[in-house]
C-alpha cells in the first residue's frame, strides 16, 4: 500500500503515517519542540538534504502542524508549531519514553523536567472516564462512526 493510499484508510492510526510515516518528519518535530525554527537550523541539527527538508516542512505546513511566518521585516522566514503541531507532542514524548526503558543501557540520555517541580515529564496512558491508568490488556476496540459502511 502507497503511502497516498494509506490517507483514505479507515484507521486513526494508519492515516497520519501519510505526515509522520518517515524518521525525518519526526525529527524535524523534535527540533521544532527544542526551538529551531529557521531552515539552516533544521538543516544543521539534522545534516539532511535542502531537498528532502523542504518536501517534509512543506508537508507539515500543508498540514497544519507548522507555519511559515516572515519575520525580521520579511527577509527571514520561520516554521512555528500550531496548536495541531504541540498536540503530537504526547506522541513524541511516548517514543522518548519507549528509547529511554529499550534502548538506553546507560539510562536517559536527556531528562524531561516539569518546570514547576522538576519531576520527570511521562507520557500515561489512562481512561476518560474514571482516571484508572491503562495498558493495551485493558482496551478493547470497538467499531466507530467513521468506520464507513
Amino acid at each position: 500500500m502507497r503511502y497516498a493510499e494509506l490517507a483514505d484508510f479507515p484507521c486513526s492510526i494508519t492515516r497520519p503515517l501519510v505526515i509522520f510515516g518517515d524518521r525525518w518528519t519526526l525529527l524535524i518535530l523534535k527540533f521544532a519542540f527544542a526551538g529551531v525554527r529557521r531552515f539552516n537550523g533544521f538543516q544543521t541539527a539534522l545534516g539532511i538534504s535542502r531537498g528532502r527538508l523542504q518536501d517534509r516542512l512543506d508537508r507539515l505546513v500543508e498540514h497544519g502542524i507548522l507555519e511559515k511566518r516572515r519575520i525580521d521585516g520579511g527577509a527571514y522566514e520561520e516554521y512555528r508549531l500550531t496548536r495541531k503541531g504541540h498536540d503530537i507532542y504526547p506522541v513524541l514524548m511516548a517514543i522518548k519514553d519507549w528509547g529511554d526503558r529499550y534502548m538506553a543501557p546507560d539510562g536517559p540520555p536527556v531528562h524531561y523536567a516539569h518546570r514547576d517541580c522538576s519531576g520527570e515529564a511521562r507520557v500515561r496512558l489512562e481512561c476518560d472516564c474514571c482516571a484508572t491508568e491503562i495498558t493495551a490488556r485493558d482496551v478493547v476496540p470497538t467499531p466507530g462512526p467513521g468506520i464507513g459502511g
